[in-house]
């Protein structure tokens, strides 16, 4: 340690700054010290260290420099992702794999598996140690975005569930709770505040009731593999529903303010190229799908899934590379600026993948370059998050974008530059089905009754800690002037009096102060003055 320190020391005085710098003056400092190249983390740990000893002075180049994978705090929030213990599933569907002692669906090999059987599926101790890990690459922690894994999580036991939420909620607050509400309560002052949680369930198990219970956990975003968008395709692989689930859920989630993603699998049983193709257009053309993020996990051969035995019968053939790349970058073209495209292929390590495309692991890289090579750019929200290229002087545009969604409208904000090619903040303001003057129907929760919602609010960039101003997209008011919009669009164009956001357990104080307070579940403003002259 004694070392290390010497080296920050010297790295304060030196003049690097960009990643190609830093390797340079490693070399350096390796061969002046007579060590091996010291590690980010290495380097991080003594920074801090003098930093508690007061022997130097906060230096966010430094912090910047030493930071491992800068990606996983650019989007303005950090990911935990944290497994359930293994329980078993109503699921019968053809390619999944079941492996025992793990959830069904997943496998040993991905890396949030590993660190769930290395502690037990101990929630409290899988949400510890990812913090910990996070703040030794250099990571903010303040504000995390926990996201619960493994199975399917309505058909868990109920106080499972519960004891579960409560157990991340203790390892964010660094204190035992006596029960989920006491937990939620402390992490509205916390260090490491959940400013969005989401769980992974089958769209067939998602009722008013189901969702009534997903508010109390203080859940914001659900996350459904509805696989296909044919009935036919849904049957042959066993999915145990139809469309008509899907439709459903996705109108109660978006009506109760959830923000909804879709795991879709092109290449499966029954299904072929041109049908994956139309999949998506289904899915970003049809009100009933038109979900706010996507996930495209291309179906993966597996030995563990009953799908192997078609395989080798010869009834079931996996896609070409070119064909499946081809389908992804047609979908990519389609994508509306409203979608987020979370992710392309899951974890699956390659050694357990029988043949198939699903084998390349950096398939988004791939696709990346290749669209770059012919010139055109995909529209989705991550293509397009400002991350590190802000630029204090660029000028910001508001834009807005309205669609009708599940009976509803959604109305789409966001601050960009003039392009669009890079996005700084954004909100979803959503008017239910059953406030629109067609409809004779009550809401399912009173709370929300004759209320517009506002589904997410979200300011991209580094993300910023919650006490300090930094030069960075976040912190400089983005995310209430679009809020402010939202409530003047709600009054002024749809008579609405009051409004209601979704808001996660950690983001509660931040809209208190603009003037809203929390009500079953949800946090409210009347706007029925506001905006009368």
């Amino acid at each position: 340690m004694k070392i290390q320190k010497l080296i920050i020391k010297d790295l304060i005085k030196d003049r690097a700054r960009t990643s190609a710098d830093l390797v340079s003056f490693k070399r350096k400092v390796a061969k002046k010290y007579k060590i091996p190249c010291p590690s980010n983390i290495q380097l991080l740990k003594a920074y801090h260290e003098l930093l508690k000893e007061k022997r130097i002075n906060k230096t966010e180049r430094i912090e910047t420099l030493l930071r491992t994978r800068p990606v996983r705090s650019l989007s303005g929030i950090i990911n935990v992702s944290v497994l359930t213990k293994p329980y078993p599933c109503p699921g019968k569907c053809l390619y999944c794999p079941d492996e025992k002692g793990v959830p069904k669906s997943y496998l040993s090999g991905e890396p949030a598996v590993q660190r769930a059987k290395s502690l037990r599926y101990h929630p409290y101790l899988q949400v510890k140690k990812r913090i910990e890990m996070l703040k030794a690459q250099g990571h903010p922690t303040d504000k995390i975005d926990l996201r619960i894994i493994g199975g399917t999580w309505s058909y868990y036991p109920k106080q499972y569930q519960k004891s579960f939420i409560k157990s991340c909620f203790n390892a964010c607050n660094k204190k035992q709770a006596n029960n989920l509400i006491e937990a939620q309560r402390l992490n509205e002052r916390a260090k490491h505040r959940i400013i969005g949680l989401s769980v992974e369930t089958r769209p067939d198990f998602v009722d008013e009731k189901e969702i009534k219970r997903m508010r109390k956990l203080g859940i914001t975003k659900v996350e459904m593999g509805i696989q296909s968008v044919y009935d036919e395709v849904l049957t042959l692989n066993q999915r145990g529903h139809q469309v008509e689930a899907i439709i459903k859920a996705t109108k109660l989630l978006k009506d109760a303010g959830f923000k909804v993603s879709y795991q879709v699998m092109p290449n499966l049983p029954g299904s072929n190229p041109k049908k994956d193709v139309e999949m998506f257009d289904q899915l970003f053309k049809n009100p009933d799908f038109k979900p706010d993020l996507l996930k495209i996990y291309p179906c993966a051969l597996l030995k563990q899934a009953p799908l192997y035995k078609l395989y080798l019968k010869g009834k079931y053939k996996p896609y070409s590379r070119k064909t499946l790349f081809s389908i992804i970058k047609k979908a990519k073209k389609k994508t509306p600026y409203y979608v987020r495209i979370e992710r392309i292929a899951r974890d699956i390590p390659s050694q357990e993948i029988i043949t198939g495309p699903a084998k390349i692991s950096n398939m988004r890289q791939l696709l990346k370059e290749k669209i770059k090579k012919e010139g055109w750019t995909c529209k989705c929200i991550r293509c397009r998050e400002v991350k590190d290229r802000y630029d204090v002087k660029e000028k910001l545009y508001l834009f807005r974008e309205d669609y009708n969604a599940s009976r509803g409208k959604e109305i789409f904000l966001t601050f960009e530059n003039k392009e669009r090619t890079k996005l700084y903040s954004l909100l979803r303001l959503r008017i239910p089905s059953f406030s629109l003057r067609d409809s004779n129907d009550k809401h399912f929760l009173s709370v929300l009754e004759n209320t517009a919602i506002i589904r997410e609010t979200h300011t991209y960039g580094q993300l910023v800690p919650i006490a300090e101003k930094k030069k960075a997209p976040q912190h400089k008011g983005l995310g209430k002037k679009l809020i402010k919009r939202a409530e003047k669009i709600s009054e002024k164009e749809f008579g609405f009096k009051k409004i209601a956001v979704i808001s996660a357990v950690g983001a509660r104080g931040y809209y208190r102060r603009l003037g809203y307070k929390l009500k079953n579940d949800y946090m409210l403003r009347n706007i029925s003055k506001i905006f009368r002259s």
